[in-house]
């Protein structure tokens, strides 16, 4: 049996590399996508492989078109189909700045390369997905709690994640039809490198009661739930959005 493939952008570290590691274990072979050089993430490709899968690394700027496109003609040179893609490549902003002062470069790099990528990626990969009949494959976005929490320090990022969760609810009405599913997995408070500048203010949050579970979530935390959609574990739950955020969300008396 043929066996599945993913592309995942932004995969090769934080949460895009827990995604990847839980697919693996699932038995999908991998497309990895980042911005650092082939060799720099070595390491990281061999830790992936040493599961029995196939991973490929497909380098490019998801903000780029014509970086865009070599990373898919990488992924379908390689696998010749893939099966599922996994939108999580994203950048936060340089400066957390108020949004009376945020810069239109900070907005234009944020909204190029955490919508603007992502919209053009699933628009191309689902023209292929529908032109595969029998794939069973689908589309999951990585957003962020920031989709419907207002940070007024970094609003670029936040309008960004609303408008990837947009995203997903338009392909999901378009690409219903055709059986191929689309979802949003809105991470909350995860310790990675983005997280890392602000480690003390959200340990200062977490102990004063920001969460019901009370610590930092874990890029294993979204690899977890990124690999149950994209096993096929929720086929009738398209265009819905899956909280990985410790409870951050509830509200709360």
């Amino acid at each position: 049996m043929k066996r599945r493939t993913a592309l995942i952008t932004g995969g090769s570290r934080g949460i895009g590399l827990g995604i990847a590691q839980h697919l693996a274990q699932h038995g999908f072979d991998l497309a990895i996508n980042g911005v650092r050089p082939e060799e720099a993430v070595q390491e990281t490709l061999q830790s992936l492989r040493a599961a029995g899968t196939d991973v490929i690394y497909c380098p490019g700027d998801v903000s780029d078109a014509a970086q865009r496109a070599r990373v898919l003609q990488k992924a379908y040179g390689h696998f010749g189909v893939l099966h599922v893609l996994v939108n999580n490549a994203g950048v936060a902003p340089k400066e957390r700045k108020d949004i009376l002062e945020t810069t239109e470069e900070s907005y234009d790099r944020l909204l190029d390369t955490n919508l603007k990528g992502a919209f053009f990626l699933t628009q191309a990969v689902a023209g292929r997905m529908i032109e595969t009949p029998g794939l069973n494959g689908c589309i999951i976005n990585i957003s962020s709690i920031s989709a419907t929490v207002a940070s007024v320090n970094r609003g670029e990022y936040c309008i960004a994640k609303a408008g990837l969760s947009m995203m997903t609810q338009l392909f999901a009405v378009r690409l219903g039809a055709h059986g191929i599913p689309v979802y949003e997995v809105r991470p909350g408070v995860i310790a990675t490198d983005m997280t890392a500048g602000v480690q003390e203010k959200y340990d200062r949050l977490i102990e004063n009661g920001l969460l019901v579970q009370p610590r930092w979530g874990y890029p294993d935390d979204v690899g977890k739930a990124a690999a149950m959609l994209a096993s096929g574990a929720l086929p009738y739950s398209t265009g819905q959005v899956l909280m990985v955020d410790g409870g951050l969300t509830i509200s709360r008396l």
